[in-house]
């Protein structure tokens, strides 16, 4: 499998996000490139070309690219931060090898958004039902069941959640949130923590945090 030159291929792709052809993109990097090709320039000093492979990860990225991913939420160059985590959430939303899993939880995100909270749990419990390790299932439901205020029915679908996806910061700071709703301030604190520690450029987790140590502090 021979290496991708980094200047050769953002010069190739450049054209299509230019005119936000992701279609043809989509199509494009799957006839030439392999996912592990793509991966391979992750680490490149070539700064274009670690931001243009991790937006393309986020089209043709699977579970096998998250660990090359997730370094590079620490990366030098904040819109490679953004890139990566646009690139895990988009592999993450099709984590499951059961494409009718990935259908509920499509259609279980899309009633959430019109606060049809009850058919959005009916969408997740039939993924989870399809694929019991399917991560996000778990963590969409999390969120619903936090909107809902249900915070230890929340807090146990953010576990499941980090049990199969442990580097998943959404659901860390999700934990957190619910421990603090429940007053649970050093569970709060060290879930937070370990969300920021993944993903340390989540300044609304930080904000959250510090006020806790605050709370902390003066307690």
């Amino acid at each position: 499998m021979p290496p991708i030159d980094p200047e050769q291929f953002v010069r190739l792709v450049k054209p299509l996000l230019e005119r936000n052809d992701l279609p043809g993109l989509l199509e494009f990097l799957k006839s030439n490139w392999t996912k592990e090709q793509i991966t391979s320039l992750l680490p490149s000093p070539h700064t274009d070309a670690r931001k243009v492979a991790a937006l393309c990860l986020a089209l043709v990225g699977c579970r096998a690219c998250i660990p090359d991913l997730v370094p590079h939420l620490k990366d030098a160059d904040a819109m490679v931060n953004q890139m990566a985590e646009h690139a895990l959430w988009s592999i993450w939303f099709r984590g499951s090898e059961n494409e009718e899993a990935n259908h509920q939880l499509c259609r279980g995100t899309q009633a959430m958004n019109r606060r049809e909270l009850d058919h959005a749990v009916r969408h997740f419990e039939r993924a989870i039902a399809l694929d019991p390790g399917f991560a996000e299932a778990y963590n969409q439901r999390a969120i619903v069941r936090y909107l809902e205020e249900k915070y230890d029915a929340s807090i146990n679908d953010c576990l499941a959640t980090v049990e199969h996806m442990p580097c998943h910061f959404g659901a860390w700071a999700g934990l957190g949130s619910c421990y603090a709703h429940e007053g649970r301030v050093e569970d709060a604190v060290e879930a937070y923590e370990r969300a920021l520690e993944i993903n340390p450029h989540m300044e609304g987790v930080r904000q959250l945090l510090e006020s806790l140590r605050g709370r902390r502090r003066r307690n």
